[in-house]
């Protein structure tokens, strides 16, 4: 992954770095100096490991969906992260940072939630594991999302409803950051995405890359090669996405085409298609591609699901656009979401509206009759169910 790795200073391209306030450099310098040895010790791993595959119930199948494939005319699987334990990828990430929080010695897990998919496994693991935990989560999302803050609460852990901005992740991330800076010396913020400062883009990455190496090896034992023609996935943040390509950034014969929240449309003003909007700037603590007025004032993105609608992107998601490694297509609600009930007729499969933008990029696809095509499907529609029944009551 050389080409497409993160630098020593944390950059991808152009993209990335640590952008912090004073109170949390010796934090986040010594997060940086230890993660790779820490993810990398055999001890480590084997904890990791056997909680992956004990607790999570991890290698999530690897599901050839047949009617699908019929319809979109590819070999078209699945990456079935909806069966994890908590109901998405996000436990992957939280496991592995919460076990690292606990080898640097913090007793106090603060988290910032959208969807509360990454709400519900931070707190699930901080019950495992007897941590403190405090998920911020913006007011918008706590009313569309009732499910998972009851499901937090149920866990143990503080839901904090944010309003200030708009209500959302962006406001969430926020007062997590303000949180952290006012209680550095205890607390560790467990980030849900590829996002904030060095190295938290690139640690995530390497949690999530759990589910790119199960593919290799299903892949091989149900097609007879490890890699496929396309590897497909919504990108918000981009944690999901980065662990569905992360093993196959470096096989050029793998086209990666990733799906972002168009929202009411591109040229709408009610998008989160920061890829397709963005420009250059600093959110979080890194430098990447935000969706940003003339005068550089972050903008208000909007999108039907609640854990695509941030402002920025991954800053290696960014630079594999950029750099033409990746193709990104914007999807819209009214395309997710008929996707959604597209797969729930087709394949009995109910999915998050998340992993429904990953869906909704297949008809703007040609593919051809033996190509290999893994989406990774990357919650389940548990916690939509509102938002399903109320557009499908209005068709």
């Amino acid at each position: 992954m050389e080409k497409f790795a993160v630098d020593k200073n944390g950059f991808y391209g152009e993209f990335g770095g640590a952008y912090i306030p004073e109170i949390l450099y010796d934090n986040v310098e010594a997060l940086k100096n230890s993660y790779l040895e820490v993810i990398k010790d055999p001890t480590f791993q084997e904890e990791y490991n056997s909680l992956l595959r004990d607790y999570v119930g991890r290698p999530s199948p690897l599901y050839l969906a047949k009617r699908m494939s019929e319809k979109y005319g590819c070999k078209l699987y699945l990456k079935r992260e909806d069966l994890n334990h908590t109901g998405s990828h996000k436990i992957n990430n939280a496991i592995g940072q919460i076990l690292l929080a606990r080898r640097m010695g913090k007793t106090r897990i603060i988290a910032e939630t959208g969807a509360g998919q990454h709400g519900v496994a931070t707190a699930t693991v901080c019950a495992l594991m007897n941590m403190q935990c405090i998920v911020y989560m913006g007011k918008t999302d706590v009313e569309r999302q009732k499910l998972n803050v009851q499901k937090m609460e149920m866990l143990g852990a503080t839901v904090v409803p944010v309003t200030s901005g708009n209500m959302t992740l962006k406001d969430a991330t926020n007062e997590a950051i303000r949180d952290w800076c006012s209680n550095p010396s205890d607390t560790y913020y467990v980030i849900g995405s590829t996002v904030g400062p060095h190295p938290y883009p690139d640690m995530v990455a390497h949690l999530q890359s759990v589910i790119s190496e199960e593919i290799r090896k299903q892949l091989l034992e149900k097609e007879g090669r490890e890699t496929p023609d396309y590897v497909m996935a919504c990108v918000g943040g981009g944690s999901n996405a980065a662990g569905t390509i992360f093993h196959f950034i470096d096989e050029p014969d793998v086209k990666i085409v990733l799906s972002e929240a168009a929202g009411k449309g591109l040229d709408s003003g009610l998008s989160a298609a920061t890829i397709h909007l963005g420009k250059l700037g600093i959110i979080h603590g890194s430098k990447t591609l935000i969706m940003q007025s003339e005068d550089g004032q972050i903008e208000e993105p909007y999108s039907i699901s609640a854990g695509l609608d941030y402002p920025g992107i991954g800053p290696m998601h960014a630079h594999l656009a950029k750099t033409g490694r990746s193709q990104v297509l914007a999807v819209t609600d009214d395309e997710a979401m008929a996707a959604a009930f597209e797969i729930t007729k087709l394949e009995g499969i109910i999915p998050a509206i998340e992993s429904a933008h990953a869906l909704g990029a297949l008809a703007k696809m040609k593919f051809k009759k033996d190509d290999v095509v893994v989406l990774c499907l990357s919650g389940r529609g548990d916690k939509d169910m509102e938002t399903y029944i109320a557009a499908f009551e209005n068709n």
